[in-house]
């Protein structure tokens, strides 16, 4: 197994109410706009919006991603708390084994505060267990999350 003590601190600034910034986290029609970095589509969001609520997200490469178009990016996870619109945590497992094994899994906490009109989110990734499949993307996790919060970024406008 590798060492997990991987984390990600990421910030980003919404020209916008956090309860309309939270409901691009929660909605899973809007989340499946901007998850996931550059390249891939989500054909599939699941977001069940309370504590003991599934998410289920699969990512998809496109073309744009030459050799990987195609594959498949499964995640799974469960909210373990929520206080609307303040504060999302929850648990994600990817990189399954055919066996269910995951090879990586985190919690991510997400923080929603309101200033001047603006909503300032704070993204926490926290990799608690990863295995040397996970490698690769363990690698690409700090491009990922910072291409889908500028997608969210770029996207929140054509939804507010």
């Amino acid at each position: 197994m590798m060492d997990p003590k991987k984390e990600l601190l990421l910030t980003r600034e919404f020209d916008a109410p956090r309860e309309l910034v939270w409901k691009a986290w929660t909605d899973p029609k809007l989340v499946a706009q901007w998850w996931g970095p550059n390249g891939v589509t989500i054909p599939v969001c699941e977001f069940d919006a309370k504590v003991g609520g599934d998410l289920h997200i699969v990512m998809l490469a496109g073309e744009a991603l030459g050799p990987m178009k195609g594959q498949r990016w499964p995640m799974h996870g469960t909210i373990t708390e929520m206080v609307a619109p303040e504060k999302l945590v929850f648990t994600s497992t990817a990189l399954e084994d055919p066996d269910g094994t995951p090879n990586m899994e985190n919690i991510v906490t997400v923080l929603f505060e309101e200033r001047n009109g603006k909503t300032i989110v704070t993204v926490h990734v926290l990799v608690t267990h990863a295995t040397e499949k996970a490698g690769p993307a363990l690698a690409g996790m700090s491009m990922g999350w910072n291409q889908q919060l500028d997608k969210l970024v770029s996207l929140y406008h054509t939804f507010t």
